[in-house]
């Protein structure tokens, strides 16, 4: 909101400083700084209140130490970061940017998904929540939602890079009109942006891959079938990721510093995915307006961090289901649409790696018991991070060391850009 009212004033009324609001770097300082002072003083405030209205967490005897002792913690405390993301990206994003849109409305809708879930918990004094299947369908509807909006939408689309020959004829072009002629995207990228479905993946020539490849066997016309592979992919990611941080939210702090290292590295991601000058540096995919999901992700990465105030050992305030749900879906979602999402088993690594912990050992138990007759465990207790408590780690101790671990992952990320 306030980029177009002071874009009114710069243009109508020339009023000094008003311009500056045109930068994507200063409305993304703004979005950080806002939603740390959103997280803190508004968390402060609701975390009194959920006190008063006697709002505590219940809590299951595990045999984990620790555990008894955070029952009657207050819940639901994700209000605050959805508090934290949305009103600094109202504030400070351009409204009529498709990306924008989507992510606004991915948030609110797998926020409120958690939040009937934490209700059901909390006043209905149901311990189970909302039953799983309304939330997989929950899931299942936004990722239907993301997918069918990408495949369709006009304003999502990619600029190609040309080739070596065109631009280095640019380049003597723009040698001959004399040294004050600006670079331009157009002297690197097509001028015309277009439709496709590539995405990025690491390790291979130009850092692409093309779901329409995977039905190249059909023959002719096998383009126009690539949303029968792209839309269940969109699906299973935010399923997946969503189901992730819902999981890791188990230790005081781990999902919410988990999801701020994760979102500074798809901040940066989208940054230079958005910049011409970057995407032609570390040669990726230019996806014009992409740029503007930076003040989103500041405003997420200083929700989280604004949170992790309260959230760090030993907590004051729970997320909930409220904002574990979102934070997973968040991540997903935007790394699906700056197309990075088959980096988020590297990035994400910790969601995804707590993910296969209760899979592992769901699945061995089950067949240890039907071939044994008794039920045998890979892991003392999962999630993953609950093996290592048994194991006698304070937790404290091993959220510390996920974080730590997650800034590798972050790093290595980055770095797969440059490796081909």
């Amino acid at each position: 909101m306030l980029y177009y009212l002071f874009d009114y004033l710069d243009k109508a009324y020339d009023i000094p400083g008003s311009g500056v609001f045109q930068y994507i770097s200063f409305r993304a300082a703004m979005a950080v700084f806002l939603s740390l002072l959103i997280s803190l003083i508004f968390g402060k405030s609701l975390i009194n209140k959920l006190r008063r209205m006697q709002v505590g967490e219940t809590v299951r005897d595990l045999g984990l130490e620790g555990q008894i002792q955070k029952a009657g913690t207050p819940t639901m405390g994700g209000i605050i970061i959805l508090a934290a993301i949305v009103i600094p990206t109202l504030l400070f994003a351009k409204l009529d940017n498709i990306y924008i849109i989507l992510m606004l409305i991915s948030t609110v809708w797998l926020g409120a998904i958690g939040f009937v879930d934490d209700y059901i918990k909390v006043f209905k004094k149901n311990k189970d929540g909302l039953a799983g299947k309304f939330k997989i369908i929950g899931q299942v509807g936004l990722g239907l939602f993301v997918g069918v909006t990408m495949y369709m939408s006009d304003d999502m689309v990619i600029r190609e890079k040309l080739d070596q020959d065109q631009i280095n004829k640019n380049k003597t072009e723009q040698y001959i009109q004399g040294d004050n002629c600006r670079k331009s995207s157009n002297d690197i990228f097509k001028a015309e942006s277009e439709k496709s479905f590539k995405t990025t993946i690491p390790f291979v020539k130009n850092n692409q891959f093309n779901y329409s490849w995977l039905l190249s066997w059909m023959g002719d016309g096998y383009e126009k079938y690539t949303w029968l592979i792209f839309i269940p992919m969109v699906i299973l990611i935010i399923t997946a990721v969503s189901n992730g941080a819902n999981l890791t939210d188990g230790l005081d702090g781990l999902a919410t510093s988990s999801s701020a290292v994760i979102g500074a590295t798809l901040g940066l991601l989208a940054w230079v995915s958005g910049n011409f000058i970057f995407a032609d540096y570390l040669n990726i995919m230019y996806i014009p307006n992409a740029g503007e999901l930076a003040i989103f992700i500041s405003a997420f990465v200083g929700a989280t961090i604004g949170f992790l105030w309260y959230n760090s050992y030993p907590a004051q305030v729970f997320m909930g289901d409220t904002g574990s749900l979102a934070l997973g879906g968040i991540i997903a979602v935007f790394a699906i649409i700056i197309r990075k999402e088959l980096l988020i088993p590297l990035v994400a690594g910790i969601f995804l790696v707590e993910n296969l912990s209760v899979i592992i050992q769901v699945v061995y138990f089950k067949y240890t018991k039907k071939k044994y007759g008794e039920g045998r465990r890979v892991f003392l207790m999962s999630p993953l991070h609950h093996h290592f408590q048994k194991k006698g780690y304070h937790e404290a101790k091993i959220v510390q060391r996920f974080f730590i671990v997650g800034i590798m992952l972050a790093v290595l990320t980055i770095v797969t850009l440059k490796l081909r």
